[in-house]
């Protein structure tokens, strides 16, 4: 097998993650003083969620989807349908990521909105549907305490990366907007959590729960598969080598290798602010 000098030093990153992770953690602490003393805000937390979500995102609707469709793969919305063979559209794999973190033991919410939705469950309503059409007109993400829903929320923007994106959205009977383009914004990806400081630890924790839903998700995916009449084979290939799909492991490790060095940046930047 050939080792791209890229993964290599990729691969660094993720190392230099692990050692920051474990030497940074935090002792017991004796008093309420010093517990503030290495709080960090919640804003910090939220940006690593959604960089760690883009990231996931990406690699999913590029290197599965996309390449998939060329070797043979079919996505769609009635991906979970017994006899269908196929598989969930990106819109879907965040919505199985999301429903994941609502069972596990973090308080983390999150919420694919637009102001154009194919779903109308999709719709910002609220304090939520204000600061959308700040981002709209801005093109900033959004921070801001959600009285609705009392958490802490952050925004980010949802833009259209690749052509099938705005393809599959502007043929869609149900898309209220049939003329999306590349970049341009077709909604937010919406985070909240109640707290406005979390420790070191929980801030680890909440990541390590994030992984642990798209690892998850992505294996609900290959369970699928497996009934599938044609099935594809699962190992280290990628789509884009043929009617292929990579493990469960193997697609983490590229996921851990894109985002590890936008999160080692972001804990750096918390550690100067403490």
């Amino acid at each position: 097998m050939t080792i791209n000098k890229i993964d290599i030093a990729a691969g660094c990153f993720v190392i230099l993650v692990g050692i920051y992770l474990i030497a940074q953690a935090p002792a017991p602490l004796a008093d309420e003083s010093e517990i503030k003393g290495v709080k960090i805000h919640v804003n910090t937390l939220l940006k690593l969620v959604a960089n760690e979500n883009n990231k996931a995102r990406t690699l999913w609707t590029k290197r599965i989807v996309v390449d998939g469709k060329k070797a043979g793969l079919k996505f769609g919305e009635d991906w979970r349908k017994k006899g269908i063979d196929e598989g969930p559209l990106p819109a879907l794999f965040l919505r199985e990521t999301a429903s994941l973190l609502e069972k596990s033991p973090i308080p983390l919410s999150l919420f694919l909105g637009s102001d154009f939705p194919i779903s109308q469950a999709n719709k910002f309503k609220g304090n939520q549907a204000d600061f959308f059409e700040s981002m709209r007109q801005t093109g900033d993400s959004q921070f801001f305490f959600d009285d609705d829903v009392a958490r802490h929320t952050a925004m980010f923007p949802d833009r259209v990366v690749v052509e099938a994106c705005a393809s599959c959205h502007n043929k869609h009977l149900d898309s209220p907007k049939t003329d999306w383009k590349m970049n341009e914004i077709m909604g937010a990806t919406t985070w909240a959590y109640p707290k406005e400081y979390v420790t070191r630890d929980e801030l680890i924790f909440v990541i390590n729960e994030l992984r642990g839903a798209f690892s998850t998700a992505y294996t609900h995916y290959l369970d699928k598969t497996k009934t599938f009449k044609n099935i594809p084979s699962i190992g280290e290939q990628w789509p884009k080598d043929g009617y292929h799909l990579p493990s469960g492991k193997v697609f983490m490790s590229r996921l851990e290798i894109l985002s590890a060095s936008d999160t080692l940046k972001l804990l750096l930047e918390s550690d100067r602010k403490l």
